[in-house]
């Protein structure tokens, strides 16, 4: 790719919504410009995640409000001026709304799965369709974060559970408020220390929710008993009635997230552990089917330029 060649980033969504049957219908938008079927999406907006634009495009483009599930693919393709088009998809569960034509999208069509793939136009869409129809499209979420930035252990003097975020950590912890809901994040659980509840707080002053201390998450608790702390993340998995956000500290998460992708062999995807990241987890019945990792919720951390 030349140095001139920029690559365009874009989000959206397979939008699905039950049916009375125990099926699954998808929601696909005709564009009167292309001609075409096609799955919701588009172009990201400065400041803003693909998190947070596949959300508000699938809301323009079907007016319908959705939560976001697991990771699908991200789709590439060539534009007419040399550069490269990025789509990143995921499952987005369909909670309502009204459909309004515009000059953009002039129809939403909600189809069968089955009939889906033949009324999409693109083969990047069916690809994509394909990758929703691999695991049920009902998977629980649960979110695994690891706390924000709290400055170095080292030159923090007095008791290390009660280390703060600094300003970076708070600022992250902000943009955790804003991310965490695209996924429907309810209730909120975090390790006793004062860092991780810190995470979590401005979600749960948004929401008008308590943080739900757990002990058996803490590092130390991790070091001496890690079964405990197996048991209890998964006891949150196997609580559908809500979608738990749960933040930990970083020599708990990863060698969690081993153990727990041996158990269930699900191949997890690379990433850094970084403070302020996220695992999206998708579970049935407990039983992890699915691992996807946010690397930050901050803008222009999702999307380089090549």
């Amino acid at each position: 790719m030349s140095k001139t060649t920029k690559t365009v980033w874009a989000a959206g969504g397979v939008l699905w919504r039950p049916t009375r049957d125990s099926g699954v219908e998808i929601g696909v938008v005709h564009r009167p410009d292309y001609d075409d079927w096609t799955l919701p999406k588009g172009k990201i907006d400065p400041d803003e995640t693909l998190v947070a634009t596949a959300a508000r495009e699938i809301r323009e483009e079907t007016g319908q409000l959705a939560r976001l599930g697991r990771h699908l693919r991200d789709v590439r393709y060539r534009l007419p001026n040399g550069n490269q088009k990025r789509v990143r998809y995921w499952s987005a569960r369909a909670l309502g709304g009204d459909f309004e034509p515009d000059h953009e999208v002039d129809e939403l069509r909600w189809v069968e799965i089955d009939a889906a793939p033949g009324l999409l136009t693109h083969r990047l869409d069916r690809s994509v369709l394909a990758e929703f129809r691999r695991l049920p499209a009902d998977a629980h979420i649960l979110l695994l974060v690891r706390h924000a930035h709290a400055g170095q252990r080292s030159k923090y003097k007095g008791d290390d559970r009660l280390r703060p975020l600094d300003r970076l950590g708070r600022h992250q912890a902000r943009a955790l408020a804003d991310l965490l809901p695209v996924f429907g994040a309810e209730r909120l659980h975090s390790a006793d220390r004062v860092r991780c509840e810190q995470t979590l707080a401005p979600l749960a002053e948004d929401l008008g929710v308590g943080v739900v201390a757990e002990p058996t998450l803490t590092e130390e608790a991790y070091r001496s008993d890690p079964a405990a702390a197996h048991r209890r993340i998964r006891e949150i998995a196997e609580d559908t009635s809500a979608i738990h956000a749960v933040c930990s500290q970083g020599k708990v998460i990863p060698p969690m997230m081993d153990w727990w992708s041996e158990r269930d062999e699900v191949a997890l995807p690379a990433k850094r552990n970084r403070k302020g990241s996220v695992w999206v987890l998708s579970t049935v019945g407990g039983r992890l089917v699915a691992a996807d990792h946010i690397d930050s919720a901050l803008p222009d951390t999702d999307h380089p330029e090549s």
